[in-house]
């Protein structure tokens, strides 16, 4: 059974187009108009061995809010899609991220309710072109749009780019243990048997 899903999603501020595949390789390609945030997600994707192809057309000339919030709804549209009914899967998945000086630690629970918790403070506005408080917008967005619990905690760090880096490449752990299927899982783990 492939776990994949294409979305594609057309406002009069972005125009993406995006594929998710959960059980990949690390195969990318990714062209959002913002250097680091491509980085980001090609970071996201190697680290869970998800196959993601993400194009997007967004109003850069304004800033950079609605195309990393948009992309954010997409592709937690897309984990929603390919993660389908969820039986046989392990629900949760956790990993605390090491990136030189930085720690991060990131929980997720696939539970079909939507809630975020963000406990990481910037220093800087901006990495390259990219807004440091879009990295909270970012995950609001994939929290909500794919119904997930998703926690993000800095432990300890001071570089912007390596605590931005080490909260995507935790996400992307923790998720890839989340999807991941356990045999011993024969439907839903739920006592509600659906999530």
């Amino acid at each position: 059974m492939s776990r994949t899903a294409s979305i594609e999603r057309n406002t009069s501020e972005t125009k993406i187009h995006l594929t998710l595949n959960l059980d990949g390789s690390g195969k990318t390609n990714i062209h959002t108009g913002i250097g680091f945030f491509d980085h980001m997600l090609n970071s996201f994707a190697r680290h869970g061995f998800f196959d993601l192809d993400v194009e997007v057309d967004g109003d850069l000339y304004v800033d950079c809010h609605h195309t990393i919030e948009d992309v954010g709804i997409v592709l937690g549209d897309a984990i929603k899609k390919a993660a389908g009914d969820k039986k046989g899967i392990k629900r949760y998945g956790s990993f605390m991220l090491p990136m030189d000086e930085a720690l991060m630690l990131c929980a997720v629970d696939l539970s079909g309710r939507p809630y975020f918790v963000m406990d990481c403070e910037f220093s800087v506005d901006r990495v390259g072109e990219f807004d440091t408080e879009m990295v909270k917008e970012f995950f609001y967005a994939v929290s909500y749009s794919s119904a997930m619990n998703l926690h993000l905690k800095k432990v300890h760090g001071e570089n912007n780019h390596h605590l931005i880096e080490a909260a995507f490449k935790a996400f992307a752990k923790a998720l890839d243990e989340a999807t991941a299927m356990d045999p011993r899982i024969q439907d839903v783990l739920s006592t509600k048997g659906a999530l």
